[in-house]
């Protein structure tokens, strides 16, 4: 019979998302808690009250946070691993708590290929995960698409993180979304518009070297003219400014994005299908890695090269 062996928690600005994991990596048990931001200086206290009736029933046991729990606004601040990183390394620097089994993982830092600091955290978990579910992807090179508020694009070779790029993607939808004058949908369908998504998507494939404020205005030219329905219009901005963030990407990594293996989208399923019909249609093959999935897989991952015989090594 198995037993619990560690908890794991993904603990973001917003939600705090906590498994008691078993020692054959099964999830016993899950709990929901407050992100970074609302519980500033009472992180163990929180972490103790969701966690006290696992701890009753299993005893102490070693906790593995990622997220933004180890920023600035987090628990502690644990410094960015600069790339290339492969997995023990990351693993290797995770920092302990005081008088508690609890380790943060750190994030990863590089200069990206425009020659600007390029930081993540939390992604790294996710691609840990991806890594530990997708053996393939530890040979050789690879391109990973992590959509999200911040889209990273990473590039692996050999499992070891070599470098990244960050998009604002889900941001400046967010804002132009929820602040311009350019969609004002207001009550919008619950699903999701695929034509509207093509459409937006095919737009910026039509005009690939059209700078995208060039095309943004069309969210709202087109609903003036009809061509364009009020609540199609999330949809369309969301296909224009991911078929932009694609196609920087791919131009970006001609190197990596060769076609030899597909691109392997870390994401919840919806937000991972939009990226996947973006890439579709630039005739690029992907897999899709479930992020919840991929961030308890790299947790499990981080917490097996921690307390494994022998101990942590730099690479």
């Amino acid at each position: 019979m198995t037993k619990a062996a560690f908890i794991a928690g993904d603990w973001g600005t917003t939600n705090l998302r906590l498994f008691l994991v078993d020692d054959d990596s099964t999830v016993r048990a899950a709990a929901d808690g407050p992100g970074v931001a609302q519980v500033p200086g009472r992180f163990d206290s929180v972490l103790t009250e969701l966690t006290s009736s696992w701890r009753q029933e299993h005893g102490p046991l070693p906790v593995i946070l990622c997220g933004m729990v180890g920023s600035t606004i987090g628990w502690m601040n644990v410094p960015y691993v600069p790339c290339p990183a492969p997995p023990a390394r990351i693993a290797g620097a995770m920092a302990s708590i005081a008088e508690r089994s609890v380790f943060i993982a750190p994030g990863l830092s590089c200069r990206n290929r425009y020659g600007a600091p390029d930081v993540m955290r939390g992604e790294e978990t996710q691609i840990l995960g991806a890594l530990h579910q997708n053996p393939s992807l530890a040979r050789g090179r690879h391109l990973l698409c992590l959509p999200g508020t911040h889209a990273k694009w990473v590039v692996l070779r050999d499992s070891s993180v070599e470098e990244f790029l960050t998009a604002v993607t889900g941001e400046l939808f967010a804002v132009i979304d929820q602040h311009s004058v350019l969609v004002r949908a207001g009550d919008r369908p619950a699903g999701f518009d695929e034509a509207a998504f093509d459409a937006g998507v095919q737009r910026a494939l039509s005009h690939p070297q059209a700078a995208l404020v060039h095309l943004l205005f069309e969210c709202r030219s087109r609903q003036v003219t009809g061509d364009l329905a009020r609540e199609q219009a999330p949809d369309f901005l969301s296909g224009l400014l991911i078929a932009h963030d694609v196609l920087g990407a791919l131009r970006l990594f001609t190197d990596v994005a060769t076609g030899d293996s597909p691109v392997t989208i870390i994401a919840n399923s919806s937000l991972a299908e939009r990226y996947r019909r973006a890439l579709q249609a630039l005739r690029m093959n992907t897999a899709i890695v479930d992020g919840s999935q991929a961030s308890l897989g790299g947790l499990t991952l981080l917490h097996s090269i921690r307390f494994s015989t022998g101990g942590v090594h730099a690479d």
